[in-house]
């Protein structure tokens, strides 16, 4: 599958197990799904849960701070990659 690279992850938080994401490019949808990628991190999954400062979001643009529920731990500077159908 091709992946298109939409931003990179700026913060982590263990409880509840969200990633904070600068979208550098394009625009990232609610049920799209995501690959992140880094030196220890490599998950891919659907965007189930996005907020912006605790306000659920249906769509985020480039140039937004964004935090994502994740399945498992991402690190700062991971990559995150949109996945194309």
């Amino acid at each position: 599958m091709a992946e298109l690279l939409v931003g990179h992850v700026t913060h982590w938080f263990g409880k509840p197990m969200v990633a904070g994401v600068h979208v550098d490019h394009g625009v990232l949808h609610e049920g799209d799904t995501v690959h992140i990628v880094g030196h220890t991190s490599d998950l891919a999954q659907p965007v189930q849960s996005m907020q912006v400062e605790h306000h659920p979001i249906e769509e985020a643009h480039e140039g937004d701070e964004i935090g994502i529920r994740v399945v498992d731990h991402v690190r700062e500077g991971d990559k995150v990659y949109l996945v194309l159908h």
